[in-house]
């Protein structure tokens, strides 16, 4: 008796599951715009949540390593590790936004307030003529020819003006979401064992025995690869940035620490960050300090990236993914062209999950 209740429970489940599925996707195509419109504003209302969820997901290892060492000798184990966490985080962060992001804005400033100098001491210096009317005509003219033509009155203007106080009370908005998503993913750490609980529950009421099998597994699989993607992804773009710094300012390249930050950045994502950072910071180079340094420039920090990718980032993901690069390349081409940057850079834990999905697929068909 029980066991039909259970089983009339599940169908009750899926058919009503079914039907929501069918009406949401009928109303979608009825009503294109206004639908685009309306996920657009349910994404903008649980933003703070989302990273709420994101926070919680990236910090809830280091919590339970600490949570761990200090369940045996102190008695509020996990609020305190929680706070160690959050308070090793906000330090960082307050590290980079006084002492980093300073050097990397006033950089910027720079190099905008003396394109125009850099662009005229190449055309005359040591760069042959076979580079000069590409590197003059086909990459710095136009980037030279635009910022030349900002027009800072207008930026300046009354209704301009109208404008950068929405923008900064965007801002202020934006900060307001951010806090609340702080304070929702210590919420989140701390009920993490009934949040997870809940999930399974619910998966198991509404799933066959074999379907919560194949969902538990992809779930706990799915898991481990983004969490040790994304942890090791954002560690390994750090030490890039710090390495490629170094070596920058042992070279004396100007603007090091901006180059370096737009290198560990790039590198968050797959083959094609490494490419497009190395060339941005060719160009600024070869401005900056001529071809020969730019030429420099660019073999030494292949090489740092090379060192990082066979032998740092191996080791700070702890094992490789064990996906061709093929088909990451495949991955990160198709994240990009619909997702953007984001699409980009979850593009490889994505397709590592969909190549276990279709190797069980596979071995279950032919077994």
């Amino acid at each position: 008796m029980k066991n039909e209740k259970i089983m009339g429970t599940k169908r009750w489940i899926f058919w009503v599951s079914i039907g929501t599925i069918l009406i949401i996707i009928y109303k979608f195509f009825d009503n294109f715009t206004g639908i685009g419109k309306w996920i657009a504003n349910l994404f903008g209302i649980l933003a703070p949540f989302l990273v709420a969820i994101l926070i919680s997901y990236i910090l809830y290892k280091p919590c339970s390593k600490i949570e761990k060492k200090l369940k045996k000798k102190i008695k509020h184990s996990r609020g305190i590790s929680i706070f160690i966490v959050y308070a090793i985080v906000f330090i960082f962060l307050f590290f980079i936004l006084k002492f980093i992001i300073p050097v990397v804005i006033n950089s910027v400033v720079d190099l905008v307030n003396n394109i125009q100098s850099y662009y005229n001491s190449i055309a005359t210096n040591e760069i042959g003529e076979s580079w000069t009317p590409f590197i003059k005509d086909n990459i710095i003219r136009p980037l030279v020819e635009y910022i030349k033509g900002l027009d800072f009155k207008y930026m300046l203007a009354p209704e301009k003006m109208l404008e950068y106080l929405s923008s900064a009370i965007g801002v202020v908005k934006t900060l307001f979401s951010f806090f609340i998503a702080i304070i929702c993913s210590i919420y989140i750490l701390s009920e993490r064992e009934k949040i997870v609980d809940s999930i399974n529950k619910f998966a198991k009421a509404s799933m066959s025995e074999k379907g919560y099998a194949k969902f538990n597994r992809y779930f706990t699989s799915g898991n481990t690869i983004f969490f040790g993607f994304l942890t090791s992804q954002f560690i390994d773009a750090i030490v890039v940035s710090i390495l490629a710094s170094i070596t920058l300012l042992i070279m004396k390249v100007k603007y090091a620490v901006l180059l370096g930050f737009i290198i560990g950045l790039f590198n968050l994502i797959p083959y094609f960050g490494a490419i497009v950072a190395i060339g941005i910071a060719g160009i600024i180079t070869i401005l900056t300090g001529g071809w020969k340094q730019a030429l420099l420039m660019v073999i030494i920090v292949t090489i740092v990236q090379q060192l990082d990718a066979n032998i740092i980032n191996p080791r700070i993901t702890g094992s490789k993914l064990n996906v061709s690069p093929l088909l990451i390349i495949f991955s990160v081409t198709i994240g990009g062209a619909y997702f953007g940057v984001v699409g980009m850079f979850l593009a490889v834990p994505v397709a590592v999950l969909i190549k276990l999905m279709v190797s069980d697929y596979i071995y279950n068909k032919n077994g």
